[in-house]
């Protein structure tokens, strides 16, 4: 019986060893089948992301730059463009001219050099198509820089053989009458007014150039407002949508490609852009949201350029215009919806009597 017991278990056992087996068996094809199910289903929804989620994702992405584009395009309306046409005629051919808006659309131009390089005393008004001299200063000069105030003409500056500490009252009717001083002699300057303050940038005072920018009240004397990275002069300067932007110029000997804003709340200066070429003895003029920057030139004296340039309050600079031949030294002057640009010097080095009107490209 034991005999028989014994067959019986080790029977008993070789079939369960063999249902076992079986067992594990189907366990494994079932494991398998479902991994080869979860692989499919996992290679279906990935291609369905890539089809279907991948490219709604790439095209909101394309309307998305679609739309800052044509917002951009919107809200800037694109970049400034101007026509430039003539509007008159200087008495005398200048460069380094200073002018300054009055009321009704009049200029008032003061100074400047001849061509016989002399610097001239003469106050000119230019009603929009005649120029006539109406006045003098108490001293010829040029390279002074003007600005409007409270309805008369503050003419800062300049010099003659040397320069000039001077601050100069000069009403409508071509009277000049001393308004001030500067802290040192200044010439080569550039000036524009915000909120009923002029700001007068930089300099020469004939032995180092200024890194100053000053801020002047009729009745108080000039305080410093803000401190340049380096000193300046023959800077291209213009108000634009509360702040004072500067470009170019000359630091030392080296002509400058940097476009700074100034903050007159702040007194900040910073970096905003930089010019595609250097350039110096620009003039600067607002018009259209943007600071006009006419004409110039590099670092030759005969390196004059025709190229309008336009620089938006964020520092977006792009071609607006060109003027008629290259010119440097213009005296610029934002008055209503135009520039008025007065005199210059080209690249043979002759002075112009020539009075331009840039406006809006329409």
């Amino acid at each position: 019986m034991n005999d028989v017991r014994g067959r019986s278990g080790s029977s008993e056992s070789a079939r369960l060893e063999r249902r076992r087996a079986a067992r594990a068996r189907t366990l494994r094809r079932r494991r398998a089948a479902l991994a080869a199910l979860t692989l499919a289903v996992l290679a279906v929804a990935i291609a369905l992301l890539i089809a279907g989620g991948g490219g709604p994702s790439r095209s909101h992405g394309t309307g998305l730059r679609a739309a800052g584009r044509a917002g951009s395009k919107r809200f800037s309306g694109g970049p400034l463009k101007v026509s430039v046409s003539d509007a008159g005629r200087l008495a005398t051919a200048l460069q380094d001219v200073s002018g300054a808006p009055l009321p009704g659309g009049r200029i008032l131009l003061v100074g400047g050099l001849d061509r016989s390089e002399s610097s001239r005393a003469d106050i000119v008004l230019f009603d929009g198509a005649h120029a006539m001299r109406i006045g003098a200063m108490q001293t010829a000069l040029h390279d002074a820089c003007a600005s409007e105030l409270g309805g008369a003409v503050y003419v800062f500056g300049g010099g003659e053989v040397s320069s000039f500490s001077q601050i100069t009252k000069v009403s409508a009717a071509g009277s000049a009458d001393a308004a001030g001083s500067l802290p040192t002699p200044a010439s080569d300057v550039a000036c524009a007014t915000i909120a009923g303050v002029t700001y007068i940038v930089g300099g020469y005072t004939g032995v180092q150039p200024l890194r100053t920018i000053l801020a002047f009240k009729p009745g108080s004397a000039p305080r410093l407002a803000g401190t340049l990275p380096k000193p300046l002069r023959y800077a291209a300067v213009a108000e634009v949508a509360g702040k004072l932007l500067i470009a170019g110029g000359t630091s030392g000997e080296e002509v400058s490609s940097d476009v700074y804003a100034f903050d007159p709340v702040s007194g900040g200066v910073r970096r905003i852009a930089r010019l595609a070429q250097p350039v110096t003895h620009a003039a600067g003029a607002a018009l259209g949201g943007s600071m006009l920057v006419i004409g110039g030139r590099g670092e030759g004296a005969h390196s004059q350029t025709a190229k309008v340039l336009a620089i938006s309050a964020a520092g977006g600079v792009s071609v607006a215009g060109e003027l008629p031949r290259p010119l440097s030294d213009v005296a610029a002057v934002h008055s209503g919806e135009a520039v008025t640009a007065a005199g210059g010097v080209d690249s043979a080095g002759h002075q112009q009597s020539s009075i331009l009107r840039l406006a809006r490209a329409r």
